[in-house]
């Protein structure tokens, strides 16, 4: 049996400021704040392993968390947050520019192929929460804490409820519904079959340790 603890990162620059977040942007002050709350939170979570996305607002989170729990960790693009476009990336988030190519891709996300320029579509996004989960699933770990971010956590889950059934209608939906917290805390549990892994869902969102 393999459970699998995801925390989202804390408040980022990009989450409260003016501008759409890149790879660098780094946690708030409430951000780090938060980071050090569910650190403590974690030390009353056994886990043998450490994954963490690439960008510095998750590995912030993961300094915080390894300060109160230390244990291995390993650093994986699998986990990062959905690539956008080039015209959105490090622009005002009221840029006339930018919130049209959201729209755009917004209104297209469920069209199977369609690609703006050059973002992560729905493919993209569903082939790599797969390689996600297949990489938890083969890891000799059964108890794994992952720190990653809203959007592709999102992704993420819809992939474990509908697997490779997954369309962009569904995927949108769950988006639009499934909000996250930031430091929030969901979890998976896998169960061995002779296919692979059965994933199921047990907690999504739990911020209770912010009060």
């Amino acid at each position: 049996m393999k459970k699998i603890y995801f925390v989202r990162h804390g408040q980022s620059e990009g989450n409260s400021g003016p501008i759409r977040q890149t790879a660098e942007t780094p946690l708030t002050e409430k951000g780090r704040e938060q980071a050090q709350i569910v650190a403590k939170r974690c030390k009353n979570i056994p886990t043998e392993l450490m994954v963490c996305s690439t960008m510095v607002r998750t590995r912030q989170t993961a300094d915080a968390i390894l300060a109160e729990v230390p244990q291995p960790v390993e650093y994986s693009d699998l986990f990062v947050e959905r690539r956008r476009t080039s015209d959105e990336l490090g622009k005002p988030k009221d840029d006339p520019k930018a919130l049209e190519v959201e729209k755009v891709i917004v209104e297209h996300f469920a069209e199977p192929g369609f690609r703006y320029s050059d973002e992560e579509n729905f493919d993209d996004l569903k082939e790599r929460a797969k390689k996600a989960l297949e990489y938890l699933a083969n890891r000799p770990e059964e108890t794994i804490l992952v720190v990653s971010h809203g959007f592709f956590m999102r992704v993420l889950m819809s992939y474990v409820v509908f697997g490779d059934e997954l369309t962009g209608k569904e995927c949108q939906q769950f988006i639009r519904k499934f909000e996250t917290e930031n430091t929030s805390i969901s979890v998976i549990e896998g169960m061995p079959v002779p296919l692979g892994m059965r994933w199921s869902m047990w907690i999504w969102n739990d911020h209770a340790h912010l009060g």
